[in-house]
């Protein structure tokens, strides 16, 4: 989608800090954190929300979730503990409309962010 911030991100034709990249998966760092470690992880392939995900993205549901799983443990957050969140709709907060986890950690999170 060409207008879509994600995919130019994806594309490098927009800013990031990449923390992981493969030829499906993109992890970059948060221009807004909420803890120490705030990364997003989407997948290259436009997908405009978990909701979204067809039967023929069951792959990459679980590589994008090793992934989240595989950078906490190359972040140090996997042994203390962190949140993966996932944003759905308007109502559920989502500001992009492409697939994206957020990866925190680094701190006591507790019940609320910000």
């Amino acid at each position: 989608m060409s207008d879509c911030l994600f995919c130019k991100i994806a594309a490098k034709e927009g800013p990031s800090t990449i923390a992981y990249e493969d030829d499906n998966i993109l992890a970059f760092h948060d221009i807004y954190p909420l803890a120490p470690v705030h990364i997003l992880v989407i997948p290259k392939k436009h997908i405009d929300s978990l909701h979204h995900l067809q039967g023929e993205d069951q792959w990459l549901f679980g590589a994008l979730l090793n992934t989240v799983k595989d950078l906490a443990v190359s972040f140090g957050i996997a042994e203390s503990g962190y949140r993966v969140v996932t944003n759905i709709g308007s109502d559920g907060a989502q500001a992009v409309k492409h697939l994206h986890f957020h990866l925190m950690g680094g701190k006591a999170l507790g019940s609320k962010l910000g």
